[in-house]
């Protein structure tokens, strides 16, 4: 068990796990972070130099949205992810954006996530909730490239 954890682009997901900790999964490799997601998302924006508020409020600035909106965590690479649920809610799992490469509907609830790198994992979420998020976060992606480029 670790300590402390930054989302890096090595990051898949974090995910909640027993009590007050988290799973976090990577390329190769699974953690367990004695913090709650939410804390380790919030940890890794101030670390690239923000706040969890400040990544919130422009990322709704930019796509109008008011809820469950996708963060940028470290801007020159735009590492965003996005929750799954309310980011203040006890089962709330982090996916990093750009490591997505498909996902499936299980069920009326669950939705399973595969990786770019294979790696699955299955989220408490309907098939349409994470389509959303995933559609909100590569909007919020697209944005933020124009700008850069122009």
């Amino acid at each position: 068990m670790i300590n402390k954890y930054e989302f890096s682009r090595g990051t898949l997901a974090v995910v909640p796990n027993e009590g007050d900790t988290s799973l976090v999964l990577e390329d190769n490799e699974r953690y367990i972070v004695q913090d709650k997601p939410f804390n380790i998302m919030e940890d890794s924006c101030k670390y690239f130099g923000s706040s969890y508020e400040g990544r919130k409020e422009g990322s709704k600035a930019i796509l109008g949205a008011e809820y469950k909106v996708p963060i940028v965590i470290e801007d020159s690479s735009n590492l965003i992810v996005f929750p799954t649920t309310s980011p203040f809610a006890d089962d709330c799992c982090w996916i990093s954006l750009k490591r997505v490469d498909n996902i499936y509907k299980i069920d009326s609830g669950n939705t399973k996530i595969v990786f770019d790198n294979n790696e699955e994992i299955i989220v408490p979420c309907s098939f349409r909730t994470i389509e959303n998020q995933l559609s909100r976060a590569s909007r919020l992606d697209v944005v933020l490239k124009n700008r850069k480029n122009s």
